[in-house]
């Protein structure tokens, strides 16, 4: 079993800046042997990737937030980040944390999902 919690959401100005926390745990989990990811969904939309990192810290970014997104982790915290700079109305969503897996250098998505936290961007 997985735990994923995530935490840093709330609300901001357009132009500002957030950075999501994802902690993992587990009594069989080894963190830095997995690939994450964090996925949003939007009030009336699917679910959709953002960002990934491989356990030895390759990225992938979604060309919709690329340049303007960060994802990095941290094995000793077993923690995630995604940092979110230039934020846009069309940024708001729930975003979620997930423990997935890398497959000739494209991220899926895995069954363990956190919580999810509210980001808000107003105009």
């Amino acid at each position: 079993q997985v735990q994923l919690v995530e935490s840093g959401g709330g609300l901001v100005q357009a132009g500002g800046s957030l950075r999501l926390s994802c902690a993992a745990s587990g009594s069989i989990y080894r963190f830095d042997s997995n690939a994450m990811g964090w996925y949003r969904q939007a009030p009336g939309k699917q679910r959709e990737w953002v960002a990934a990192i491989s356990s030895g810290g390759n990225t992938n970014i979604a060309d919709s937030v690329k340049g303007r997104f960060t994802i990095s982790r941290d094995n000793a915290k077993n923690t995630i980040y995604l940092l979110m700079n230039s934020l846009k109305p069309e940024d708001t969503a729930a975003y979620y944390c997930n423990a997935g897996r890398y497959y000739n250098g494209i991220y899926y998505g895995g069954s363990y999902w956190g919580q999810g936290t509210q980001v808000t961007v107003s105009s």
